[in-house]
């Protein structure tokens, strides 16, 4: 008696878990064919100046944008696979680990935001901040869809934080990218 009310519990929550998902990435794919629609119609628009009245097209900003967030999303899953490596085959305990995982998600966003602002060359505060944002709300929509569970106090804090980070990382992409400071 209980196996099958456990089961159908279970298969419930897969259920639920599936239709999410599946949610998600029907939102996900709509926003992306309008974001890339749009893209493609601005592509010879300038959305901005840069101080040496070079323009900034939106077509940069996007590529610059993906490279990074795929460079966060690379570097968590490698990370969480070391954590759980080290999780699983030795008697570290979580509780231990837990400074490590903050410092190697302020490395991954900082390293995206380095990324996005070498990448775009230009306004490296917008696009580090942007790459941190984009990141922020993707954990944010995946808790909310996903957990039904909002962002705690806590977490807006780390998340204020991953955007900062990211911004600074863009702020040195971009100056580290530059053609102006070539060597003699």
């Amino acid at each position: 008696m209980y196996g099958t009310i456990f089961q159908k519990k279970l298969s419930m929550h897969f259920l639920i878990l599936f239709l999410t998902v599946r949610n998600m990435l029907v939102l996900g794919i709509s926003c992306c064919r309008r974001l890339f629609s749009q893209l493609r119609q601005a592509e010879s628009q300038p959305i901005g100046m840069c101080r040496e009245g070079k323009k900034i097209e939106s077509k940069s900003i996007g590529t610059s944008l993906l490279y990074g967030l795929i460079f966060i999303l690379v570097f968590a899953v490698a990370s969480s696979l070391i954590f759980s490596l080290i999780l699983r085959f030795t008697s570290v305990r979580e509780i231990s680990l837990q400074y490590y995982i903050t410092a190697a998600s302020f490395i991954g966003l900082f390293g995206g935001g380095f990324l996005s602002g070498g990448k775009g060359k230009h306004k490296g505060w917008l696009l580090g901040g942007l790459t941190g944002f984009v990141y922020s709300l993707l954990v944010f929509l995946f808790q909310w869809l996903g957990f039904d569970r909002l962002f705690s106090g806590e977490q807006v804090v780390y998340h204020v934080c991953y955007i900062l980070i990211a911004m600074m990382g863009g702020i040195l992409g971009v100056n580290m990218s530059s053609n102006s400071r070539k060597a003699i």
